[in-house]
């Protein structure tokens, strides 16, 4: 489509997400209804200088049935005509995108720009839903992203997905205060319970039966602060049109319950993670008779206090094995788990992520597979196509067997800082999907781990929800770009399109962390950095980092976040060139030139944290501020979230455990206060290994990096938890600084 003109960069306005009272006590809201209310409340938070430009009309349904939206300029208004609050939010977001050129930010803190007139719109835009299912997040996000979140960031995270027309949110908050009232009722204590909880940041993998008791002692303000939040997080979804998807009983139980319940039929779950024996779950046989009073329990005590749209995440045996491989075995599995959540709630669907049948396809068999999702009746299971950029499950399971499925893009592991994305690949991916995969596909939907570096992935993906045949990603990367930048500026839009056919061309993997945030080692990487893989010259990064600088009009949010984030990973990438100099100089035995090398490196570490520290989406203190908050005024709490928040990151669990650094990130107070003392010692033990005329002893080095990283989680020292300095000037004093090495052959 051809793009307004854009507003001049002295006409654009800043505003901050705006907290206003219920829609209850809004008197316009009962004009246009609900959905129409839902949707001026959402203008107001978003943009509240210009909500009253818009008027919200509610309008029939497609041809077929299908979501609708339209927009249309009268009366010098805009009008979002939408069949719901949720194609009206979406009607919105692409007058936002195309016509304002401005984008929203899933994080509170982030502003939204708005021009100061509102462009007119010629004509009338229209626009039908292409899928009816559109499902966003993960349970490792609540735990790379979310664990310490206020309503204040649900609220912006809740808009965003408005905006996206996210119909099925995965909605987990707040499960533990459920599951605290009914092990009471199967005669479990107080401590037993909350110490079989783990730590609030390793809750997902606790309930996804991975570990139990890791950091546990879960306090009693943490399970009423999450049950209060869950109340007011699916309210608002459902505001939108939302269906939460809220969880089930897959029969994970706490090894106590075996004292109230001697005969009940329970094992011990395969490893996982390298825990500990006794970190590690026990699973409930679901063909004993105790498995369906549990779910009945569950089940009945969470609608009563969140209500229920009928759609619950079930995963019995994520990364874990089963008790046994017989197909008959998992097909009654399968039985029993449906019957069970049917005899509470009649209409209910058990919605599963398949990441699993990728991940362990070697025990995952079609005969295995087929046996379980076909033993629940048709329509009754809806499956998640978890890593599709990657590997299509549904190709080889013949369309899981029939099974409603929806095609998701993961596009990050950890919350790792990296940037990755195959847009080519994803469009190709999805329109052969919408045309070969099966009248069984329902939707579309993004099972991300972390929020942060790639917005343009998802952004991209839930608007194929809302287009009829393939995108023009030529075109759609140029829109993104003027979105993101506030208008249709030359530089910033190559920059872009440099960044979409030179480094958006390969998808996310496990580990893909940078060489600055693994363990120091002279070759090679850590067990979860990638570095080395970087599949792109770091030249064409530059070239990048150049054109963002020329850019007209910096003030936008947007444009800031790419700017530091391009320039962070073109210093981290150089990273790499200076290591691999420190160890030439140790393998030709030049102290001196080891020295200089060490130095460089700490240098680049220095400037990464200093640039990374102007923006808040890049701060450690700031996540560790949020942990500690919500301690209160209780010192045992608080060190309690401050230890599980840095273990997370770090260590991940146990003291050299070897989930070590998975979610290593680059953000500004990690680099200064970890990962830079972790290269500082090594290359002082290396030069002084080479000033001895000895070699390097690289196993006692990593014996005491075991040490000091441990020795951090324990640690109670503050970072600064907000921005410090100028993004611009700093990005551009840096490009002047690595200009000239990174360019060089």
């Amino acid at each position: 489509m051809r793009l307004p003109v854009p507003t001049p960069a002295s006409k654009r306005i800043a505003f901050a997400a705006l907290t206003v009272l219920s829609w209850m006590a809004t008197p316009s809201f009962a004009e246009g209804g609900k959905d129409a209310g839902a949707v001026r409340q959402l203008l107001q938070r978003l943009v509240p200088a210009h909500a009253q430009q818009f008027v919200c009309e509610k309008i029939a349904a497609g041809a077929k049935g299908e979501e609708t939206f339209e927009l249309k300029s009268r009366d010098g208004k805009i009008v979002l005509g939408g069949t719901n609050a949720n194609a009206m939010a979406v009607g919105l977001n692409h007058y936002l995108k195309y016509y304002c050129h401005t984008n929203v930010s899933w994080y509170a803190a982030n502003p939204v720009s708005m021009p100061e007139i509102l462009p007119a719109i010629e004509g009338t835009i229209h626009r039908d839903a292409r899928c009816k299912d559109r499902f966003f997040l993960n349970y490792c996000t609540f735990g790379y992203t979310m664990p310490w979140w206020q309503w204040n960031d649900w609220e912006r995270l809740i808009d965003w997905m408005a905006l996206h027309g996210v119909t099925m949110p995965l909605a987990i908050t707040g499960q533990e205060a459920v599951w605290y009232r009914v092990w009471q009722k199967f005669g479990l204590n107080d401590e037993q319970i909350r110490n079989y909880f783990t730590g609030p940041a390793h809750l997902p993998w606790h309930r996804m039966a991975n570990i139990d008791y890791w950091q546990g002692g879960l306090p009693h303000s943490w399970l009423d602060h999450q049950l209060e939040l869950q109340k007011r997080i699916v309210a608002r979804e459902r505001e939108f049109n939302m269906t939460p998807v809220l969880p089930a009983f897959a029969g994970h139980v706490p090894a106590a319950i075996v004292t109230a319940h001697p005969g009940a039929k329970i094992t011990l779950l395969g490893d996982w993670g390298g825990f500990d024996k006794k970190y590690l779950c026990h699973f409930l046989d679901p063909l004993d008779p105790l498995f369906k009073q549990i779910q009945k329990e569950f089940l009945t005590e969470q609608t009563k206090l969140f209500g229920t749209d009928h759609i619950y995440g079930c995963d019995p045996f994520n990364e874990v094995k089963p008790p046994s491989w017989e197909p008959d075995y998992l097909a009654k599995v399968g039985t029993t788990i449906h019957e069970s959540m049917a005899a509470v709630d009649p209409d209910a669907r058990w919605l599963q992520m398949t990441w699993v049948f990728y991940y362990d396809r070697k025990h995952w068999t079609n005969e295995r597979i087929k046996a379980m999702v076909r033993s629940v009746p048709q329509d009754k299971m809806i499956l998640l196509d978890y890593y599709g950029e990657m590997q299509e499950v549904w190709k080889m399971t013949e369309k899981y067997f029939n099974q409603p499925y929806l095609w998701c893009y993961l596009g990050n592991f950890g919350g790792n800082t990296m940037l990755a994305g195959n847009l080519k690949t994803v469009e190709e991916r999805i329109e052969n999907t919408f045309a070969n995969g099966g009248s069984n596909l329902t939707g579309i939907g993004s099972t991300l781990e972390g929020f942060d570096v790639n917005p343009v992935m998802y952004d991209y993906l839930f608007e194929k929800a809302w287009t009829k045949g393939a995108t023009n990603i030529d075109d759609w990367i140029r829109s993104y770009a003027a979105s993101r930048c506030g208008g249709e500026d030359r530089n910033f839009i190559e920059a872009w399109e440099i960044l979409f056919n030179k480094v958006y061309t390969k998808p996310a993997v496990l580990g893909q962390g940078m060489l600055t945030n693994a363990r120091p080692t002279l070759t090679g990487h850590g067990n979860w950095s990638t570095n080395p893989a970087i599949h792109y010259d770091n030249r064409d990064l530059l070239r990048v980092w150049e054109l963002l600088l020329k850019t007209r009009d910096k003030s936008s949010n947007s444009y800031r976040h790419d700017l530091v984030n391009v320039a962070r990973q073109a210093i981290g990438n150089h990273f790499l060139t200076v290591r691999n100099r420190f160890n030439a100089a140790y393998q030709a035995k030049d102290a001196d030139k080891a020295t200089a090398a060490g130095v460089e490196m700490l240098r680049i570490l220095d400037d990464m944290d200093r640039l990374l520290s102007t923006r808040s989406d890049f701060m450690l203190g700031k996540w560790l501020k949020e942990a500690k908050a919500l301690g209160a005024d209780n010192a045992g709490e608080v060190k309690y979230y401050e230890r599980n928040a840095r273990t997370i990151l770090t260590t991940w669990g146990e003291k050299g455990q070897s989930l070590n650094e998975y979610a290593n990130r680059s953000w500004a107070g990690l680099i200064s206060g970890y990962y830079r003392k972790r290269w500082e010692m090594f290359a002082r033990d290396v030069t002084t290994a080479i000033r001895e005329k000895k070699e390097f002893d690289a196993k006692a080095f990593n014996e005491k990096m075991t040490a000091f990283e441990w020795q951090w989680t324990q640690q109670n020292e503050l970072y600064p938890a907000a921005p410090v300095g100028d993004s611009v000037r700093i990005a551009t004093e840096l490009y002047q600084k690595y200009q000239p090495a990174i360019s060089a052959p």
